[in-house]
């Protein structure tokens, strides 16, 4: 089932730069601290963004310290005689339990199987709240759950691994929809990961009911491989209020079966080949649930992109064997090469027949871009159902040459715009002069805009909703 109602989380505002066309500071500050878990789990934000995950609003019932000084031979996990690894802290963890992980730098490779907290007593495991985050650095992995239920990872750095930073799955469970589900990501930073490869900051395999939330996720694998976010066979997930940048294939893929997964409110700066892969290309054996002989199968399914930013990429939007995603009350900027692609990586093959990427929404969408920079506005390729798409209320604007601002799409647009200028100020946001401003159409995605105000009814254009 996808999640399409608005989610939202405590204000945690960034203040951008200047217009584009001038010098533009970095979008990402560095040394920002999100803060402990409490300050995302407890009071209600004002307006359109309340973030509804697992473990918010609950607290621990107990603590178990962990401290580069600890002692696993003689420790308790007391606060004055903490252990000295997570992993020897998760054997005597329980529903309702924090493991507290005090500063400093801890081994990766750290593995933890079959860890489960329950529905109204999650096991913690993150850094002490007010702290400096921990280190998790080196390893095969940083950091990784194998069956793991009820858990919220918070507040850790994981840096320097070979594969992945962080690894959650279902152990190869692949047709147990219970094998992982409900864990929450938080307040993490994970960056430096692989080299020239397949490697992945966070890896989800066969993970439902998920969150992952502010968080910042940099230079992970190479050589246009490896992603941000990489999902393969996951359900019911939101990622959101994120930092994605210096990605070298993607910031968020969702793949392998995946549905119901929604990305709003992110902020992608140069993040790959593609910002997002919606969809992409998985052997047989690892999709979740298993593939079906009798019905018809797809890579991704019901995936929903809201009020984000895309700074660069060589195409920030690409729905590959994706039915039914929406892409939406985006903001994109200077893509380097296609604004969008339309593609088909995984075709029939008997006895699985597969679904060609096929109804797609692109609707109320603000596209800044430099014309003699990209190849062509969209990129359509073989197998795939690009007339069933659905174009509606986006604006185009062609910053270098407003004359080529319309694209060639597939289908008719309805209210597009193209070729007026949007005007954007600091941060890429509008004014309310501009002629994105409430000229957006009433969408059944909207809630709140990436400051967090309400979206007006109707809307306007793009990631920001006008003053």
């Amino acid at each position: 089932m996808s999640r399409r109602v608005p989610f939202a989380l405590g204000a945690l505002l960034l203040v951008l730069g200047v217009a584009p066309g001038s010098a533009q500071p970095p979008l990402f500050a560095t040394g920002f601290e999100w803060g402990d878990l409490g300050d995302w789990a407890g009071s209600e934000p004002a307006r359109c963004d309340r973030l509804d995950a697992f473990g918010r609003g609950l607290a621990p019932a107990s603590e178990i310290h962990v401290a580069t000084s600890g002692s696993n031979a003689t420790g308790d996990g007391s606060p004055g005689n903490p252990f000295a690894t997570i992993g020897r802290a998760a054997q005597v963890a329980v529903p309702g339990s924090a493991i507290r992980v005090h500063p400093g730098t801890y081994a990766g490779g750290i593995y933890l199987s079959d860890l489960a907290g329950s529905e109204s007593a999650p096991i913690w495991i993150g850094g002490l709240p007010g702290a400096p985050r921990p280190v998790i650095e080196g390893g095969t992995e940083g950091l990784h759950l194998t069956r793991g239920k009820y858990l919220v990872i918070h507040d850790l750095e994981v840096r320097d691994a070979s594969a992945n930073g962080i690894n959650a799955d279902d152990g190869g469970e692949t047709g147990n929809p219970f094998a992982s589900h409900h864990l929450t990501f938080v307040g993490l930073h994970v960056h430096s990961i692989g080299g020239s490869g397949n490697q992945d900051c966070l890896k989800l395999s066969g993970v439902s009911d998920f969150t992952v939330a502010l968080s910042e996720f940099a230079s992970c694998g190479g050589n246009l491989a490896g992603s941000g976010v990489d999902q393969v066979g996951c359900h019911r997930g939101l990622i959101a209020r994120n930092r994605f940048h210096d990605l070298s294939a993607n910031a968020i893929q969702t793949k392998g079966g995946s549905s119901g997964v929604e990305i709003r409110w992110n902020r992608f700066v140069d993040s790959g080949a593609r910002s997002l892969n919606l969809g992409g290309s998985t052997g047989f054996s690892f999709f979740r649930p298993p593939l079906s002989t009798t019905e018809p199968n797809a890579e991704a399914r019901d995936l929903v992109v809201v009020a984000n930013l895309f700074v660069g990429s060589d195409a920030p939007i690409a729905y590959v064997g994706c039915v039914g995603c929406v892409v939406a009350q985006n903001t994109i900027v200077d893509p380097g090469n296609w604004i969008l692609r339309i593609l088909q990586e995984t075709v029939t093959s008997p006895p699985y027949t597969f679904e060609p990427c096929r109804d797609g929404v692109f609707a109320n969408n603000l596209v800044y871009f430099n014309r003699g920079a990209i190849s062509t506005h969209l990129n359509i390729g073989p197998n795939t159902a690009p007339a069933t798409f659905t174009f509606a209320s986006n604006l185009w604007y062609a910053w270098d040459a407003p004359a080529q601002s319309q694209p060639a799409l597939p289908s008719p647009e309805t209210n597009g715009l193209y070729g007026v200028d949007p005007e954007l100020g600091p941060g890429y946001r509008i004014g309310a002069g501009s002629p994105a401003a409430g000229t957006g159409a009433i969408l059944p995605w909207g809630g709140g805009d990436l400051d967090g105000a309400c979206f007006a009814s109707p809307p306007s254009r793009g990631a920001f909703e006008a003053p």
